[in-house]
């Protein structure tokens, strides 16, 4: 069971570390510690949610409907495409706008509705999730309980590092060009996965 256990956490852990839309969102919340809480909760329920169906045995999903995959592939292109390029005007804009200010903040409603679309519209967490640790449990049975339930705690230990740690760089972002930095550094990485996605 022990086995069982450690091997989830670090596959899970190993996926979920990988640079990603969903990171740098999770990043940039804890940045301007804005609903950090809340981001991490979603995405953290939301991999707990999708391990426990994959361990479940239902990874077959994308082979029961042919067209879930190729619908979730195109509309993480258009969504990843369209917040590269929001993050690049951010950046030409000047980091000065983009250090909050007094109660200057996003509003919550708007963080949930992103945090969801970068968990739920990502084509890579159904693989990473539904498949690759669905199909990698099914080796530790009958300790797949086990295992996804490491797994969901790497999950939740990665982003909690990510979000609330993420104040730790506060005194670097004080400065308006590492925002702008950090903007282009995540636009690029937006239109990387768009152009990753719909080349297949």
């Amino acid at each position: 069971m022990w086995e069982a256990a450690i091997s989830g956490y670090l596959v899970a852990l190993s996926l979920i570390a990988a640079i990603g839309a969903q990171n740098a969102f999770v990043l940039r919340q804890g940045l301007r510690r804005e609903h950090v809480g809340i981001v991490v909760a979603i995405c953290a329920l939301s991999d707990a949610v999708l391990i426990t169906a994959g361990v479940a045995g239902f990874g077959t999903l994308a082979q029961a409907v042919p067209w879930f995959g190729e619908a979730m592939r195109w509309l993480g292109v258009a969504f990843l495409a369209t917040y590269g390029a929001m993050r690049f005007l951010a950046a030409r804009r000047g980091g000065e706008a983009l250090i909050p200010k007094g109660d200057e903040s996003v509003p919550l409603r708007r963080v949930v509705a992103m945090c969801l679309l970068f968990t739920w519209a990502n084509p890579h967490v159904y693989l990473d999730t539904l498949v690759l640790i669905g199909s990698v449990s099914a080796q530790y049975a009958p300790h797949g309980v086990a295992f996804g339930t490491a797994a969901a705690m790497a999950s939740v230990s990665f982003f909690s590092a990510l979000g609330f740690g993420a104040r730790l760089l506060a005194p670097v972002f004080a400065k308006p060009r590492a925002w702008v930095v950090l903007e282009v550094i995540i636009g690029c990485t937006m239109w990387a996965l768009a152009l990753g996605l719909a080349l297949g």
